[in-house]
């Protein structure tokens, strides 16, 4: 029952020789930066998936990989199996990338809708709309928009464009943050697996967890759904890259069966 397949032992042992190399020298122009970062290379989007952030960031993925991974390999073969794993953690850049951009580009039109039409309710509706930047404010004080909003409530002849220029430097800040911090992790290839394993075995149940696959993984993917949608300050974790890992497993399963090569 604990047999290790060939293509998940490989992938075990190539996970935790990058991390103690990591550990010794660095290797963080491996991890994935946003394309508009200078820290991206091409080459990141495969490499930074053999990358983790710390101990218990990768004992948790290698055990998930080891409890899930070799059923799917003893099912569909050491090929298959590692096709399924390699576009199931590429879909995982993917999404993460995408809602990056999203929340870039949703900023960037927000600031340019202000200038267009700039007005004391816009501007607080700037900060109302985007829960990052209300949470930025929070964390450092809010006084130099309270200034510059009660300046533009009295004078809107000089105030909508200090206004304007603090809220798009404060834009352009959180964006340039937002591409500057790298992803690592098997995470997304992980998610995929679990929704393989759902589908695959699904009245098997997760040790430990008494719960048959059918019922755990849609409940799981709910949870994820729901924190990326509803990301926190502080929350380091890249909820659409595990989402986007199971959705590219789906895409790739569906598109199995309608070949007839699903097992």
């Amino acid at each position: 029952m604990f047999r290790l397949t060939d293509v998940v032992k490989h992938l075990l042992i190539i996970n935790v020789l990058v991390f103690i190399a990591d550990q010794i020298v660095g290797l963080d122009f491996l991890a994935l930066y946003y394309p508009t970062s200078p820290n991206f290379q091409p080459f990141q989007v495969v490499s930074h998936f053999f990358m983790h952030g710390d101990l218990t960031h990768l004992l948790f993925n290698m055990f998930s990989l080891f409890m899930f991974g070799r059923f799917l390999e003893e099912l569909w073969g050491p090929k298959k199996f590692l096709l399924f794993y390699i576009f199931c953690a590429l879909g995982g850049a993917f999404l993460h990338t995408a809602a990056n951009f999203y929340e870039i580009y949703s900023l960037e039109q927000a600031v340019m809708a202000f200038q267009a039409a700039p007005s004391h309710s816009a501007y607080f509706d700037f900060f109302n709309n985007h829960e990052e930047i209300k949470q930025i404010m929070t964390a450092y004080g809010a006084d130099q928009y309270k200034e510059i909003a009660q300046s533009l409530k009295n004078n809107l002849g000089e105030a909508p464009q200090m206004s304007s220029a603090f809220i798009q430097n404060l834009a352009q800040g959180y964006n340039q943050g937002i591409a500057s911090i790298p992803m690592v992790g098997a995470s997304g290839a992980i998610f995929g697996l679990l929704l393989g394993f759902g589908l695959m075995f699904p009245e098997m149940e997760f040790f430990p967890i008494p719960f048959k696959a059918k019922i755990f993984v849609p409940i799981l993917m709910i949870i994820e759904l729901s924190l990326g949608m509803n990301a926190t300050a502080g929350d380091n974790i890249a909820h659409f890259a595990h989402i986007g890992g199971a959705l590219f497993g789906m895409i790739l399963l569906l598109l199995w069966r309608k070949t007839g090569d699903l097992d």
